[in-house]
């Protein structure tokens, strides 16, 4: 089975409960590092995950898997926040996103640049308005290659 149907099988098996218990599936990925495979669920809920929630996820996903096992290899599973630097990676988490320091990079250069690093002031579902320093770019959403919040020191 591909990778992108392993996915896809996993957030169709734990979607209904995270929703139920007011959580958010940022990201699921599953990817070979070194010689073990890895099945990484990224959740998060309104003023942050917990450890505790991270175990309780990992034992109810656990379970789902150990009854209908999509995944033919043997993997580790890890559960866990998506961090500080959180992955933008659909337009509702661009959306959130608004007024706060985020780092995007592109397909190809827009305004000369591929990398943009500053804080987002707009995103209507096209274009995305990014300022860096004085100066703001608009960045249609379908040339963005990877979004996420940025720390600010």
């Amino acid at each position: 089975m591909s990778t992108s149907k392993i996915k896809a099988a996993v957030e169709e098996m734990v979607q209904p409960f995270l929703t139920e218990h007011g959580f958010e599936l940022v990201d699921i990925e599953y990817v070979k590092e070194g010689g073990n495979w890895f099945l990484r669920i990224f959740v998060d809920k309104e003023g942050g995950i917990d450890i505790d929630e991270c175990g309780r996820i990992s034992e109810y996903v656990s379970e789902r898997l150990d009854e209908n096992d999509p995944i033919p290899d043997a993997y580790f599973l890890e559960v866990s926040s998506p961090g500080a630097e959180r992955p933008l990676k659909k337009p509702e988490d661009m959306a959130k996103a608004v007024g706060k320091p985020v780092f995007l990079t592109t397909y190809e250069p827009v305004g000369g640049a591929k990398e943009f690093e500053g804080r987002l002031v707009s995103f209507d579902g096209e274009e995305a308005v990014v300022e860096v320093g004085k100066q703001r770019q608009a960045i249609p959403y379908a040339k963005i290659a990877g979004a996420r919040l940025a720390v600010v020191f």
